[in-house]
């Protein structure tokens, strides 16, 4: 019986990372890799290397021009996944107004309606189903929002709490160049912050005044000599003489304290020198800078999910749009990820509309870090990447399952790991299967400013017998292998994440571990792809077969 030879569908990926996206479509033997851009340089070397002759271009925005669309010519899939963290979660503890990821999303959208392919795919986080996540329309949104009639909602940006409030603050943040006259440079406001940060553990900040003593003794010379009668330069002008005074006097953690109260109010009023300059260098539209519970620039907004599916869901785009929530564990992944997934495919190509892959694995039956990594328990992994990168031998090993479709390759590459102090190891030895830092005993858990905010995932022992949690940069994590008192190493990692061993990472390691947090997991991007085939295959105007 002759065997029927199926078309092969070319994509482009957005955003590509290290590729998992791209790596799971080529996994079905149904696709092929025109071009793919991203540019951090280390992922752009580990795509090179597991992506055949794919064009890698550095920036996004080069996919928006004319010269590469006539080069790309016909293409039928864009994928990617734009980095959105949303407002709400950018102001979440940090100092920043605005996520300059944002801009991505928007990118992302415009290169799916200047390269017209017949279907696209964009995944995410899985908050980004929610109005969570959202824009703040600048300038040049409103001819957009006008034409796709996008939906807007008023909002605000906090710039300062009500205790730091002061005459004319107002004025101070509306005016670009009075900031620019206030605002220190970026080693200037972190040397101060690093100080605040660590107010809470009195030995920590007593370290850190130390450790800094030259730059913040210079930060105080250029302080002091701030000119003005303005309530700026009167508190720029009282963090220097603090400084003096805690370097001049007792060294104390009660003088540290005190010196973490006089400093308060000049990083209250550097963050929100900084998160107005954000404003006005990204031309967010601002109705009015006024006062509620503190000062506030009054903004408008629009959710991040609105935007994508009325722009690439109206008719002048012609797409068919499913979005939701996808469970990695459901689909094979060792992991409990979920993520966010749009699909838009061309009217003609899915008249009965668009749905999404449906996981056939249930909870009970989820792959575990057992049978991801348990085969290379007994293999040391290296601390020099560089030796890590030659790989080294493995022994014929007969294994089922998932483990057995990872191990790929008679070499195992990117075995490194972390290099062990003997602080981690006593913390390693503490916890168990399942368990993390707030686990230990209070002696051992002195390594963060405040112990009781550090996230759940922050040194935890990986449990054999589940799936593990979404897999991030597990280096910065301090993830431990089960059994072992040992960091996860980078090849442990990427098993989690579903990448086979032949599979090879490349740049730092810190990268390397970064690279495979980043990443969609293959064996989720395959099943898309497989699914996304039963459009592009059909009988209609579409693709024919």
């Amino acid at each position: 019986m002759k065997s029927i030879v199926r078309k092969k569908y070319s994509i482009v990926d957005l955003f590509a990372g290290a590729g998992g996206l791209s790596y799971g479509f080529l996994q079905t033997g149904r696709f092929e890799v025109k071009a793919a851009f991203e540019n951090n340089r280390n992922a752009q070397k580990t795509y090179k290397k597991n992506h055949g002759d794919a064009a890698v271009y550095d920036d996004v925005a080069d996919a928006l021009t004319v010269e590469i669309k006539q080069k790309l010519g016909m293409v039928d899939v864009v994928i990617g996944g734009p980095p959105c963290q949303g407002f709400s979660n950018a102001n979440r503890q940090k100092n920043h107004a605005i996520s300059q990821n944002n801009s991505l999303v928007k990118k992302f959208v415009q290169a799916v309606l200047h390269l017209n392919p017949t279907a696209f795919v964009m995944e995410n986080v899985s908050m980004l189903q929610s109005n969570v996540h959202q824009f703040f329309v600048d300038e040049n949104d409103g001819e957009t929002i006008k034409k796709y009639g996008i939906q807007t909602t008023a909002t605000t940006i906090p710039l300062l709490d009500a205790e730091f409030l002061f005459e004319g603050a107002e004025d101070v943040v509306a005016d670009v160049e009075t900031i620019s006259r206030f605002l220190w440079d970026e080693e200037e406001y972190l040397v101060l912050n690093v100080i605040y940060k660590n107010r809470k553990n009195g030995n920590k900040l007593i370290v850190a005044l130390t450790k800094h003593q030259k730059k913040l003794l210079k930060l105080a010379d250029v302080l002091l000599t701030v000119k003005g009668d303005q309530h700026l330069s009167e508190q720029w002008r009282a963090v220097g003489r603090a400084i003096r005074t805690y370097f001049e006097g007792k060294l104390t953690a009660m003088e540290a304290e005190k010196l973490c109260v006089s400093i308060e109010p000049a990083i209250m009023l550097q963050r929100m020198l900084s998160k107005a300059m954000e404003i006005h260098d990204n031309k967010i539209v601002v109705s009015k800078f006024g006062r509620n519970n503190g000062l506030v620039a009054e903004v408008t907004s629009m959710a991040v999910i609105e935007y994508i599916k009325k722009i690439l869901g109206a008719p002048s785009s012609g797409y068919v749009i499913k979005d939701g929530v996808l469970s990695a564990a459901t689909f094979g992944a060792p992991q409990k990820r979920m993520r966010f997934v749009v699909i838009g495919v061309k009217k003609e190509c899915a008249s009965e509309g668009v749905d999404l892959p449906k996981g056939t694995i249930s909870e009970g039956s989820f792959n575990t870090v057992w049978n991801a990594i348990s085969d290379i328990e007994d293999v040391e992994p290296f601390s020099d990447v560089s030796v890590g990168n030659e790989g080294i031998a493995l022994l014929p090993k007969k294994i089922n399952g998932l483990g057995g479709q990872l191990r790929d390759s008679k070499k195992l590459y990117n075995h490194v790991a972390t290099d062990t102090t003997p602080r981690a190891m006593e913390r390693f030895k503490a916890i168990q299967q399942g368990a993390n830092f707030h686990s230990l005993a209070p002696e051992l858990r002195t390594t963060y400013s405040d112990p009781k905010r550090t996230q759940n995932t922050i040194y935890l022992r990986l449990n054999y017998q589940e799936p593990s949690g979404t897999v991030v940069n597990v280096r910065k994590s301090m993830w431990i292998h089960p059994v072992k008192d040992r960091a996860l190493s980078v090849r442990e990692a990427a098993r989690l994440q579903t990448f086979p061993d032949s599979f090879i990472f490349c740049g730092t390691k810190d990268s390397q571990y970064q690279q495979v947090g980043n990443a969609v997991p293959p064996i989720l991007a395959k099943a898309i792809a497989e699914h996304l085939c039963r459009y592009l295959d059909g009988d209609n105007d579409c693709n024919p077969v």
